[in-house]
């Protein structure tokens, strides 16, 4: 690939060139040069950054994560049947292939259903690349450290969901003024700062490394923040729904900003930003979880939570770009370095070595998003209609084309 910007791991975007060999990249730089029988692809001066990997989707969607810059995703093990034992994860590890890399999240418990362990360490040996307590928070605290203590002597991660369940119940809005006007089952935003204290106390007993998949509160925000300083092994996430959004997007009733956790207050979405600008959240994933009719054209209270996130990821996080509040190295950090070292892949940077994700961007490039044209399988944004910038021109998995689109949609 020759004529890019390359964003480089250590934030710096120089002009050159990268030469891959075998599905990794073998050089890169000012001076590289194509040799004889390569395919050259002219990046015109756009940018050229590693592919996106995006931790913690609900779906396996292709055309939606090609959209969007995704190269690779770990499957959350929420799916019908759970990803609760090694059969079914290795399956999963092999579905996406070879134009996209599937990474399972192992069940955290059989069922998911919060009570007894679920065969761990032979899913991690089928494929699965961390744990996940699913859509829901194990509620036993005795489970929840027999986990952490499980998977810290396994070395993997524990994604968890950080809502206190007790609390939370049937609730589909955070308790507020919004929630009061229109009606809706609530719950106080303090659940999530309950569900992580806890959670970060029996991390921290374990020695366990523990990622909370969506810090989207001041008082969890500072949990985490907190802990980290003291050494815990804690990383936070969040959808760009949260830094975006308050929860004035529900006041329509509209069900596609129906989402779990729910949107949050005004000053909740400025923390949100201002961990995101501090270091305090590592990654910034889609969420994806596209809903059809079925699950939306429902009354707020009794429709299904959920985002089709993956095409709006990139172009809704380069806005922070724009705003100021970080630049492009820790934009990238956020959607491709952080997510695949928490996986423990070789992938999401620039650099000699590894594996050969790569896409062709243009920041600038104005588009609006249109949940009636969207590459997902379900078009259930709450973004819809919304002007963005930033589209992905080409993507190479391994090297190889599988997107490749410089006018249109």
């Amino acid at each position: 690939m020759t004529g890019g910007r390359l964003l480089l791991p250590d934030g710096r975007i120089e002009a050159g060139a990268i030469r891959c060999e075998g599905g990794f990249i073998a050089a890169l730089g000012p001076q590289v040069q194509a040799q004889a029988g390569d395919t050259v692809h002219d990046a015109r001066g756009l940018l050229v950054a590693p592919g996106l990997v995006d931790v913690g989707v609900f779906a396996i969607d292709k055309p939606a994560f090609h959209f969007g810059g995704v190269t690779r995703a770990a499957l959350m093990p929420d799916q019908n049947p759970p990803l609760d034992v090694s059969a079914r994860v290795r399956f999963a590890a092999q579905s996406g292939k070879p134009d996209f890399w599937v990474h399972p999240l192992a069940a955290a418990t059989q069922g998911l259903r919060g009570e007894a362990l679920a065969e761990i360490a032979m899913m991690r040996d089928a494929g699965a690349r961390a744990v996940a307590t699913g859509r829901r928070w194990i509620g036993d605290s005795g489970t929840m450290l027999r986990l952490l203590q499980y998977t810290g002597m396994l070395g993997m991660v524990v994604i968890a969901h950080a809502e206190d369940a007790g609390i939370v119940g049937n609730a589909v809005a955070t308790a507020g003024e919004m929630a009061t006007r229109l009606g809706l089952p609530s719950a106080p935003a303090r659940a999530e700062a309950l569900a992580i204290a806890r959670d970060i106390a029996l991390a921290e007993m374990a020695g366990a490394a523990i990622h909370f998949r969506n810090v989207t509160t001041a008082a969890g925000l500072d949990l985490v923040r907190t802990a980290k300083a003291r050494g815990v092994r804690v990383t936070a996430g969040v959808s760009p729904a949260y830094f975006m959004l308050s929860d004035l997007a529900i006041g329509a009733f509209r069900t596609f900003t129906h989402l779990s956790p729910a949107l949050r207050c005004e000053e909740d979405r400025q923390a949100v930003v201002a961990a995101i600008a501090d270091g305090t959240i590592d990654i910034v994933a889609s969420s994806h979880d596209p809903r059809g009719p079925e699950d939306k054209r429902l009354p707020f209270a009794d429709s299904a939570p959920g985002m089709s996130g993956a095409e709006t990821l990139l172009p809704l996080t380069l806005s922070l770009v724009r705003d100021g509040v970080i630049d492009m190295g820790r934009a990238f950090d956020l959607l491709a370095v952080n997510p695949a070292r928490l996986l423990g892949v070789d992938a999401g940077r620039l650099a000699v070595g590894a594996e050969a994700d790569i896409a062709v961007i243009d920041p600038e490039r104005p588009w609006i998003v249109n949940s009636d044209k969207m590459a997902a399988s379900a078009g259930n944004t709450p973004f819809d209609r919304q002007p963005v910038q930033g589209r992905v021109l080409a993507l190479f998995k391994g090297g190889a084309v599988v997107r490749s689109k410089r006018s249109g949609r």
